[in-house]
């Protein structure tokens, strides 16, 4: 079979899920605890009363809304979800805390946080970052952890420079020259773009530090006693992630129907494209998606421990786990 013979299989089998689970059984109820309210980059967790991703695989998926990775955690340390979409540091916070948490996959490998300055501005590297006011989303968000990363690259701390906090796609204060820079997400830039915002350098923070954006998280107590509800969790989440790589218009088009955020099918085109591009790296391509990358995952804890943003030595190895992931050894591809 060629590739293009392949890949039209591949979007055939995709579109129709597979109908592995009998009708009429009981199925297992996970509950995701999200960074977020259902958005468009969030499309695979919202499509299953269209596509049955998750029912196919014997799950009733319920998504819990929520405001941030912290939110996300403290949701499931409560009892309230099974799983957490959380950040790394979140991740790693907790467990500098005493949590005992374990990731379970890797949602996006890619770093999806940037440093973005208009073109006037002459800043091009970190360096140039120094005594400079910066933007972020809020004190807690990842714009700011991405910020630190840069600074940390060129030997610079936040005492270097004025943080400033500017609210959740605001690049208004950048515009109207408030700030000289301001720490965005991929999909912020994109809305940002959409909105006028003019030519821009931007700085990648993946460039810097590549590591993942997002895992899914667990509590140790539910890895042990729920496996095979996770198992197929696991699977159903990276059929529909397949789904939205193979057909992103279909995906756009549900979006609209199913995110909060979705009213415009083309700027949820551009979205689910960028998500897609975060969704794989060289690690998935060869095992699978979800693969974690253990090394970029203790190089993100060694660089957060330098940034004082935990306090403990992290062995990663000892809290991950891919023997959940489909394709792996004894579990369905």
């Amino acid at each position: 079979m060629n590739d293009i013979r392949r890949r039209t299989a591949l979007a055939a089998l995709l579109a129709t899920p597979f109908a592995g689970h009998a009708q009429g059984s009981r199925l297992d109820r996970i509950t995701v605890a999200a960074w977020n309210k259902p958005i468009t980059e969030m499309t695979p967790l919202l499509v299953d009363e269209d596509k049955g991703f998750y029912k196919a695989q014997g799950i009733d998926l319920q998504f819990l809304p929520g405001a941030g990775s912290a939110d996300a955690l403290r949701n499931i340390l409560s009892g309230q979800a099974d799983v957490a979409f959380s950040d790394p540091l979140t991740f790693f916070s907790a467990l500098d805390k005493g949590e005992k948490l374990r990731a379970i996959y890797d949602i996006y490998p890619q770093n999806v946080f940037n440093v973005v300055s208009l073109v006037s501005s002459g800043i091009t590297r970190p360096a140039q970052l120094k005594g400079r006011k910066i933007g972020v989303y809020s004190l807690a968000s990842g714009t700011r952890q991405g910020l630190q990363v840069l600074l940390h690259s060129a030997g610079l701390t936040e005492a270097d420079v004025t943080v400033v906090v500017t609210g959740l796609l605001n690049f208004a204060p950048l515009m109207q020259g408030q700030v000289d820079a301001t720490a965005a997400t991929d999909t912020g830039l994109l809305i940002g773009r959409r909105r006028g915002l003019p030519d821009v350098n931007v700085m990648e923070v993946g460039k810097f530090l590549p590591m993942s954006s997002d895992l899914f998280v667990v509590r140790e107590e539910v890895y042990q006693a729920r496996r095979g509800a996770l198992q197929r969790f696991l699977r159903g989440y990276r059929d529909a992630a397949a789904w939205m790589i193979a057909k992103p218009q279909e995906a756009a088009q549900l979006a609209a129907k199913r995110a909060i955020d979705g009213t415009d099918p083309a700027l949820n085109l551009e979205i689910i494209k960028l998500r897609n591009a975060a969704t794989v790296s060289e690690l998935t391509r060869r095992d699978g998606l979800g693969t974690l990358d253990v090394a970029t995952l203790q190089a993100a804890a060694d660089t957060y421990r330098k940034l004082g943003l935990i306090g403990k030595p992290l062995d990663v190895r000892k809290v991950v786990s891919a023997d959940l992931l489909p394709g792996r050894a004894g579990q369905p591809g």
